[in-house]
């Protein structure tokens, strides 16, 4: 850990703040989620053979999820984790639900208008939204 990127120093002092410190367990699981689309458990297990073991793999994405380091996209019955905003900006999500594939959607700021005039046109102020699209993707329309 000499050379730290600017997300690990975040999460080191995520961790500090909330009296946990950055373990290599906790780096790697970290890693495995740096730069990646959402990502299920199933997925993030297989992945991380051989960096973590499975119990500390579930236990460091509970910790994180509780810090607001994660967040879990839920799709039906089932759900992805993919690092929170703080480390991948905002953005939306799309889900083929043909082949189970979730995109990620980039922020458009006139939609981040919209939504917020709808909001305010009814008195409300929101602090944060979740978007998620279902759909087709250009494979699936495809075959």
């Amino acid at each position: 850990m000499d050379e730290m990127s600017a997300q690990h120093k975040d999460l080191r002092a995520i961790l500090k703040k909330s009296g946990a410190s950055l373990t290599k367990s906790r780096l790697a699981v970290f890693d495995l989620l740096l730069g990646q689309e959402a990502q299920s458990m199933q997925v993030l297990v297989k992945r991380g053979q051989g960096k973590t073991d499975r119990a500390t793999l579930y236990r460091t994405i509970e910790l994180f999820e509780r810090l607001g380091i994660v967040s879990r996209l839920n799709i039906g019955w089932k759900y992805k984790i993919e690092l929170s905003e703080m480390f991948a900006g905002h953005h939306h999500h799309f889900y083929c639900t043909k082949c189970g594939r979730t995109y990620t959607l980039p922020a458009n700021q006139m939609l981040e208008t919209m939504i917020s005039s709808v909001a305010s046109k009814e008195g409300l102020s929101p602090r944060g939204h979740v978007l998620e699209v279902h759909g087709l993707c250009s494979a699936c329309q495809s075959a």
